[in-house]
């Protein structure tokens, strides 16, 4: 599929689900939207994703030249930014379908919905979770596969990157594993999932317990994303319905070098690696034997690969576990220790 990914004032820095779509998606990216750097391309800020030429709107995008329009930002909230309307409304006016991952769903804008119909398009609201969803019944722990998670010190620090990252080179390495997706990014990249933090409370450990006993008999390893952090002032909900309904074998503590309070809420310091490890670990033992094993740390503040280096060996130390950035210096330390 050939899409466009709207990104205005976000990429790279901000944009995780354009980055992620550009780095794991089994898409044909056209155009990055994005009035901010206009007239570049997305090699001028990121290398190791594939190239895109960046415009300011869709209008510059040839009608014929793309099939859908990515979402590929999410504010807080997940709000839908008047400015991107004119966007959306010229993709379903040439007959793209839209794919969003924001709270706000587009099917129910009177204005989208009409173009939809009146041009034969889709939209597909990625939050929109499925209405069967129900409590969990603590099963998750019974199926045939080693469920690995993703679990973080704050929101953005790499969950889904090196939960795409392990899946993708366990494969590589002939392992049968497979991505459980949690957020928008993550089934936008698989294509189906469901999106947690948009589930009823109460159905939130269910809505993951369901995804890993749809997969756990057909696969060795389960690679779960993970969402946000058990300390979040404002997400931490949406990690412990995660944590408690994968009942995973192990976890992987995913950081940010250098970053020392929450991000948006910086009014709140982060605490110690251990501190994570005993939080974690200590929250899911009643339900789950889920240790962590191991450390992802995202080190592209640093631009010296021998600082990003001893990043990582510091964080090691702390976490007492193997580390590695999966990005910068691959995934083997953390596959030794996970299969």
């Amino acid at each position: 599929m050939r899409v466009a990914i709207l990104a205005h004032e976000k990429f790279p820095e901000n944009a995780k689900t354009a980055l992620g779509i550009l780095r794991y998606a089994d898409h044909d990216v056209v155009s990055i939207l994005d009035r901010a750097t206009d007239g570049q391309r997305v090699s001028d800020f990121v290398s190791d994703v594939q190239d895109a030429p960046i415009v300011s709107e869709m209008a510059a995008v040839e009608p014929d030249a793309v099939d859908a329009l990515v979402i590929g930002i999410a504010p807080i909230g997940g709000g839908f930014d008047e400015s991107w309307r004119d966007d959306v409304r010229t993709a379903l006016e040439y007959g793209c379908d839209v794919i969003s991952g924001l709270h706000y769903f587009l099917e129910d804008d009177e204005e989208f919905a009409r173009l939809a119909a009146e041009n034969d398009c889709d939209i597909w609201d990625v939050r929109n979770p499925p209405e069967h969803l129900t409590v969990a019944e603590g099963v998750a722990d019974e199926v045939d596969a080693d469920v690995i998670l993703t679990v973080g010190t704050d929101c953005s620090t790499g969950k889904m990157t090196t939960t795409m990252e392990l899946a993708r080179d366990a494969r590589a390495a002939g392992h049968d594993a497979a991505v459980i997706p949690t957020g928008q990014t993550g089934i936008m990249i698989e294509g189906w999932g469901n999106p947690i933090d948009r589930v009823i409370s109460d159905f939130t450990a269910g809505a993951v317990e369901e995804m890993i006993t749809e997969k756990g008999d057909e696969h060795d390893y389960l690679f779960v994303e993970g969402q946000g952090s058990i300390v979040h002032p404002a997400y931490s909900a949406v990690t412990l319905g995660i944590l408690h309904g994968s009942m995973a074998d192990k976890l992987v503590l995913c950081h940010n070098a250098g970053q020392e309070a929450i991000h948006g809420y910086e009014s709140f310091a982060l605490p110690s690696i251990p501190t994570y490890v005993d939080l974690y670990e200590n929250v899911a033992a009643p339900v789950a034997d889920s240790e962590i094993v191991a450390g992802a740390l995202n080190t592209s503040a640093l631009e010296d690969d021998e600082a990003a280096r001893d990043a990582v060996d510091a964080y090691a130390d702390r976490l007492d576990a193997p580390a590695t950035d999966v990005i910068r210096f691959g995934t083997d330390a953390l596959l030794d220790e996970l299969l």
